[in-house]
């Protein structure tokens, strides 16, 4: 079936069809990063840094893109990462992801901080696998409300966002004007909380609220009352990732939270292959921040994620035009990966190796 007509007819053209749709505030929260941005620019200068070698005469006269992601198969090797207050983006918000997400077969994560419920996006997602991500909440009882509804609305793990324990200091976003605040609306209800803003000076010392407080122990703590596997998401040291092994973890997404977060953190492309050489195969590693096209996903691939999730386009889609432009979003972000792959001469995800990558800058 061919994609919908939307306002963009290429991957080239989506960003800036977005941006005719969205108020400069907005624009300014989603395209902003942390400080002075400088991980916002590594995670796509990352990518640039690494160069495809392709095989030849390989019969790729058909190739395959499903994978299995933590045992779940599905269509593609990327999956929908989670981001927040989506109805900001389109009055639909989550809703209009879900529902394209559902028919191609896609993972989505969708956000503690979405602007649905997480039981309406799970009605709108169809049989497509779904995470739910929580950021921890100063009350460990509101966490454990929010993991039982995810378990009642059937979904499939529980991605803790571990890199937040205060909001970074976000230039852009705030000059643009958009706060994130209790005055946004959140579809979860009104226990849930984002994270604090900043730390507040008491006396020599800088404190922040009581989740900010969060040690190992509370991956202890939702195991425990959790039979979904659970999966961190912003991890980028291997201690850390051997850590969470330990510990039980199911996978672990190698992020930098879009460089939002620690401006000057390491882009989460370079923190990838000593991760996965730390993990082995104890668990899944996915990797997110600066995948804008095929060539973006192969080499994520190659060097050692399960799959990759995608963020900001995503978001472009959206506010291009709705669930049509996530739908025509996934359809032509899935051709141009198998494009790639047959010119690539892999012929399905598994053949998708180191072999195929060379570095070739600094």
């Amino acid at each position: 079936m061919d994609p919908p007509i939307t306002s963009f007819r290429t991957l080239g053209e989506l960003e800036e069809a977005a941006s005719r749709r969205s108020l400069d505030a907005l624009w300014a929260y989603i395209q902003g990063g942390a400080s002075e941005e400088r991980t916002l620019r590594a995670n796509r200068d990352a990518f640039r840094s690494w160069g495809l070698k392709p095989r030849v005469l390989a019969d790729v006269s058909s190739v395959d893109l499903h994978t299995e992601i933590l045992g779940a198969r599905v269509g593609v090797p990327f999956w929908v990462a989670p981001m927040a207050y989506q109805g900001q983006v389109h009055p639909e918000g989550e809703v209009a992801m879900a529902r394209a997400a559902g028919r191609a077969h896609v993972l989505g994560a969708y956000s503690t901080l979405s602007s649905r419920s997480l039981e309406e996006i799970a009605a709108a997602s169809g049989e497509a696998p779904r995470w739910f991500q929580l950021y921890l909440q100063p009350d460990f009882e509101v966490s454990r409300s929010l993991i039982e509804r995810a378990e009642r609305a059937r979904f499939s793990a529980i991605v803790l966002t571990v890199d937040t324990p205060v909001l970074a200091v976000r230039d852009r976003q705030s000059e643009g004007g958009f706060a994130i605040d209790g005055s946004i609306p959140i579809g979860n209800g009104r226990d849930v909380v984002p994270p604090t803003r900043g730390p507040v000076r008491q006396g020599e010392l800088y404190r922040l609220r009581s989740d900010a407080g969060a040690t190992w122990e509370v991956v202890d703590q939702i195991r425990s009352v959790t039979r979904l596997p659970v999966v961190l998401k912003g991890v980028l040291d291997e201690r850390d990732a051997r850590e969470a092994a330990r510990r039980g973890v199911r996978g672990i997404v190698v992020s930098n939270h879009g460089g939002r977060q620690l401006d000057g953190a390491v882009a989460s492309l370079e923190a990838l292959p000593a991760i996965v050489a730390a993990v082995g195969s104890s668990l899944e590693v996915y990797l997110d921040g600066g995948v804008r096209r095929a060539s973006d996903i192969l080499i994520a691939l190659a060097l050692g994620a399960r799959a990759v999730g995608i963020g900001r386009p995503l978001l472009w889609a959206l506010a291009a035009d709705g669930e049509a432009g996530v739908e025509r979003y996934f359809s032509l972000l899935a051709t141009e990966l198998a494009t790639s792959m047959a010119l690539s001469g892999r012929r399905n995800v598994a053949e998708v190796d180191r072999t195929l990558v060379e570095r070739t800058g600094p």
